[in-house]
């Protein structure tokens, strides 16, 4: 089995020399990832071998490894890591950084050691190796107590985002014991080969292509100009309820919802007619999403309001009571700390029952308790531990309110790749020139296929009932037909 290691990482090589450390690392990791004694010597002397070099060529791996680490780069240290004093530096350093890190132990025997030696071109002298052999002995058995994430053998391994690191335990989990998922495509971006005169064929293609995926649900954001989290202000951005409108045209099946509703941006009542009227329209697949509204520079831009946060939430909590009342039977007056509404009247009336609300925003003394209160769901933010800390937060708040637990939903991006080449070349097309590939792949979550079905299997198992999924990816159908491997795993 191939161990996932998260990237970035501090990668200690420790073994005698002739014990098998370059020619791993060559196996497992890009040149450049790893900084070695031996190619430092070429560097700053006559050539590998030449040893009255070591102590320049030690100076200078000292160097390029604090670079590396400040700048959070994966960092293979490639020497004969016999030195205990250096160890403990580097992996002080590592921790200072906040970089996971990593001994791998080459306990080859001396026997072996001595006969790849022998076939060497240019052999490491018999004495200099028997005194390493000698040395690895005694550190072979202090390295468990020095502190590091993992002491390891040397084996397969594959770096990984961060979140992918456990993974494979996780996947093989759903392959032997599957639960179930729901997931909900996430429209952030519109940016379509052919500019706007495409927009809508592209669009329909897409929507077309996450049903045929298994998609549960397709979500658009509620924003009239792009956020800076994904382009620029001037990138081409689609009005949230007029596109759900089209897709409710273009679609059969799955559930449509803006992810989430800006609270400040229409008439309460009159968003409680436009929800309808897509419910209605949709076939009862309407979703509404509600949240606080948070972009003070886009309220400026068109010339809204932008209340203090204690209003907003007096308007969200008066929205949570009005809508239902709005969308059920007769005309009851209402009015709560934010609105007054006469008579809230809808006709037609959603033809669901009851329309699902979800509440977005992971703030845990007043949004989840609001959303424990009165909503259907919540959808939260954040890593797994951050995930598994607000489900008990909002299960609280559900037992306060004498309700029984709501569903907890989860909005994420994910980067999906059929194996390791491909998650790298997709990193590489469309990382930002300045982002490193590391820290981009971690930012979207790249990984195989078989890592995202691990990594929501985890979500699952913290709590999550829904993913609403952003692809980066997404200008055509084909990132779907990989994400489409993803929700195979969690289907009956």
């Amino acid at each position: 089995m191939t161990l996932a290691l998260p990237s970035p990482c501090v990668v200690v090589l420790v073994g005698p020399g002739a014990s098998g450390k370059s020619t791993w690392a060559a196996e497992h990791f890009p040149a450049e990832t790893i900084v070695s004694s031996d190619r430092l010597r070429a560097v700053v002397g006559a050539g590998e071998d030449d040893i009255a070099a070591s102590t320049d060529a030690f100076a200078l791996l000292e160097q390029i490894v604090a670079v590396r680490l400040a700048r959070r780069l994966t960092t293979v240290i490639d020497t004969l890591g016999l030195d205990t004093d250096r160890r403990r530096a580097w992996l002080a350093l590592a921790r200072r950084h906040g970089l996971p890190c990593v001994a791998v132990a080459f306990d080859t025997p001396a026997a072996e050691c001595r006969a790849r030696n022998r076939g060497r071109a240019k052999r490491i002298p018999a004495d200099a190796l028997t005194a390493q052999l000698r040395s690895w002995r005694a550190v072979r058995d202090l390295l468990a107590a020095e502190g590091y994430d993992e002491v390891l053998a040397p084996q397969p391994v594959r770096q990984v985002a961060a979140p992918f690191a456990t993974s494979p335990a996780a996947a093989a989990r759903q392959q032997e014991r599957p639960t179930g998922l729901r997931f909900g495509l996430h429209l952030s971006a519109f940016a379509f080969d052919g500019g706007k005169a495409a927009t809508a064929a592209r669009l329909r293609e897409i929507a077309v292509a996450a049903e045929e995926a298994g998609f549960d649900a397709i979500y658009v954001m509620d924003h009239f100009r792009q956020i800076p989290q994904v382009g620029r202000a001037w990138d081409d951005f689609l009005e949230s309820y007029t596109t759900l409108a089209y897709l409710a045209a273009c679609t059969s099946r799955v559930r449509l919802g803006a992810l989430v509703t800006g609270i400040t941006y229409r008439n309460v009542a009159h968003l409680g007619k436009i929800i309808a009227t897509l419910d209605v329209l949709s076939g009862g697949r309407a979703v509404c999403g509600l949240g606080l509204a948070w972009f003070k520079a886009e309220h400026t831009a068109y010339g809204w309001e932008f209340p203090p946060a204690r209003s907003r939430y007096a308007l969200l909590e008066d929205a949570l009571t009005l809508l239902p009342l709005l969308w059920g039977p007769g005309s009851p007056a209402f009015e709560g700390k934010a609105l007054r509404v006469p008579e809230a009247t809808c006709y037609p009336r959603p033809l669901q029952d009851h329309v699902p609300i979800v509440v977005g925003g992971g703030g845990e003394r007043r949004t989840l308790r609001l959303a424990a209160r009165h909503a259907d769901a919540a959808n939260v933010l954040g890593d797994l531990d951050t995930v598994r800390r607000k489900a008990s937060v909002l299960h609280a708040h559900c037992a306060a309110a004498g309700r029984d637990p709501i569903d907890l939903t989860h909005l994420c991006t994910a980067l999906v790749g059929d194996d390791d080449r491909s998650v790298a070349g997709l990193v590489d097309r469309l990382r930002p020139r300045r982002q490193d590939a590391a820290s981009y792949a971690a930012a979207v979550h790249a990984g195989t296929v078989d890592d995202h079905i691990g990594r929501f299997r985890e979500l699952a198992e913290a709590g999550v009932a829904e993913v609403m999924v952003r692809l980066p990816d997404l200008t055509s159908p084909e990132p779907l037909v990989r994400m489409a491997k993803v929700i195979a795993a969690f289907r009956p």
